[in-house]
C-alpha cells in the first residue's frame, strides 16, 4: 500500500514562496499520477495541481496557474509543489494524493491514497 508524506509547509508573507514535498513509499511510484489538493477552514477540499507518472503532463487549477509549479523526481519517489507569489487566499492544509487511474484528474474521488497534509499560512 502506498503511503504519502507531505512536508515543507509553514508561515510566509504574501508574495513569498514555499516548496512542498510529497514523499511516497513503495516501488510503484513511477507508475501513477499524483495530485495536490488543499482545504481551507470551512471550505471544501479543492484541486490544485496534478502531474502524470512520467512528469510529462501537468494540470493546474485556474487559481494557481502561472504561480505554482508541480514536478516530480521518480528516483527519489517525491513530488514537489513550488508555490510563488503566494496570496492570503492560498492559506490551507495541502494534501498530496495518488491517482487511481491513468489520467490527470481534478476530482478527489479519482485519488485513493492521501497524505496527512501540511499547513500553509500566508499572511497579508
Amino acid at each position: 500500500q502506498v503511503q504519502l508524506v507531505e512536508s515543507g509547509g509553514g508561515l510566509v508573507q504574501a508574495g513569498g514562496s514555499l516548496r512542498l514535498s510529497c514523499a511516497a513509499s513503495g516501488r510503484t511510484f513511477s507508475t501513477y499520477s499524483v495530485g495536490w489538493f488543499r482545504q481551507a477552514p470551512g471550505k471544501e477540499r479543492e484541486f490544485v495541481a496534478a502531474i502524470s507518472w512520467s512528469g510529462g503532463r501537468t494540470y493546474y487549477a485556474d487559481s494557481v496557474e502561472g504561480r505554482f509549479t508541480i514536478s516530480r523526481d521518480n528516483v527519489k519517489s517525491t513530488v514537489y509543489l513550488q508555490m510563488n507569489s503566494l496570496k492570503p487566499e492560498d492559506t490551507a492544509v495541502y494534501y498530496c494524493a495518488k491517482d487511481n487511474g491513468l489520467g490527470l484528474s481534478s476530482e478527489s474521488a479519482k485519488y485513493d491514497s492521501w497524505g496527512q497534509g501540511t499547513q500553509v499560512t500566508v499572511s497579508s
